[in-house]
């Protein structure tokens, strides 16, 4: 889709989380994938954070970052499978306000184009709480790639036509 080069660009700022086990800030490819592409497309990395597989550490990380208003959007990667410690869709919804269904359906649809009905084992999904993006990612480097490059760079960008997230985002908090 087309970028409107008369508009100004809002630079976001996001929180990126890894859920792991076993990832450390040595050994985190996928965060490190992701904090190299939103900040070579201009957004501000806010922070920066490892939790395990835990509903509750999960939840409050999240919760710490949707209270802070330096923080505007926060993308996880991990924990998004089907294995008993992949719990990064539960702790998401515990503090969403309203999902956003068509990104995990986009994000399969465009992820089934590297990897075939695999995809399918991915529970990617998104939500907003209290004027802030949540966007889950699976933990490969390769499931950071087709999320950003094929949703979240667009429709971060203020400058996306026809919509982007980021002109809703001062009316996130209206009822």
């Amino acid at each position: 889709m087309p970028i409107d080069p008369a508009l100004t660009f809002i630079p976001v700022r996001i929180a990126v989380l890894t859920v792991s086990d076993t990832r450390g800030p040595a050994d985190d490819r996928s965060g490190d994938t992701l904090v190299a592409r939103l900040t070579e497309a201009g957004h501000q990395l806010a922070d920066r954070a490892i939790e395990k597989d835990d509903v509750a550490a999960i939840t409050r990380r999240l919760t710490g970052w949707i209270d802070d208003p330096a923080i505007d959007c926060v993308i996880s990667t991990g924990g998004t499978g089907v294995t008993g410690r992949d719990v990064t869709p539960e702790a998401l919804e515990q503090v969403a306000e309203k999902m956003i269904p068509g990104f995990g359906e986009l994000f399969r649809w465009l992820s089934y184009q590297s990897i075939g009905t695999s995809t399918v084992q991915s529970r990617a999904c998104a939500g907003v709480a209290r004027g802030t993006y949540l966007f889950a990612l699976p933990g490969s480097t390769g499931a950071v790639k087709d999320g950003w490059d094929g949703i979240l760079r667009d429709q971060l960008d203020s400058r996306h036509r026809p919509c982007n997230f980021v002109e809703l985002m001062p009316r996130l908090t209206e009822r």
